[in-house]
């Protein structure tokens, strides 16, 4: 299944030239992800909150290719991509409306947090199962680089 949403770009997120901020990339597809996994998946993060488990960002790896500009219609999709012991790789992708021209890339390493003890940790088997089924490894690449690559295949 397929995870995207559609959002319309806010006049507050953008600057001057009616372009999408940078660090607004990161907001809009972080809140997309979020969304997914409610919508799609019954996942709230206060469902995961309450069982004591949160994440926190160790690592973002980003690349723009195309404006996001003010009040245009984008496709935000979002996968994971690699469930690890203690962390979460996920990738997320901007698109433009059609799903026809990328806009970003992201890709994100999540580490989980005991929020007990406020620590890293290893996942809770009961995540263990929620999450193992979602992962989608087969599109892993070795770098974001060679990913954007088969996202956006040279034309001869």
């Amino acid at each position: 299944m397929e995870l995207k949403t559609f959002y319309n770009i806010r006049f507050s997120d953008c600057d001057s030239f009616k372009h999408l901020n940078n660090s607004r990339y990161v907001d809009y597809m972080l809140n997309a992800r979020e969304d997914h996994l409610k919508e799609f998946h019954d996942i709230s993060m206060t469902y995961l909150y309450g069982k004591g488990s949160g994440w926190m960002v160790n690592k973002h790896e980003i690349i723009y290719l195309n404006p996001a500009n003010y009040g245009e219609q984008v496709c935000i999709k979002s996968e994971l991509l690699k469930y690890s012991d203690d962390s979460l790789f996920v990738e997320m992708t901007m698109w433009n409306e059609q799903e026809t021209h990328i806009k970003a890339i992201l890709w994100t390493k999540f580490i989980h947090i005991n929020l007990l003890t406020g620590k890293r940790d290893n996942h809770p088997e009961w995540f263990a199962q929620l999450a193992i089924p979602l992962e989608n490894s087969k599109i892993l690449k070795s770098s974001i680089s060679e990913r954007l690559n088969v996202l956006m295949p040279q034309k001869v």
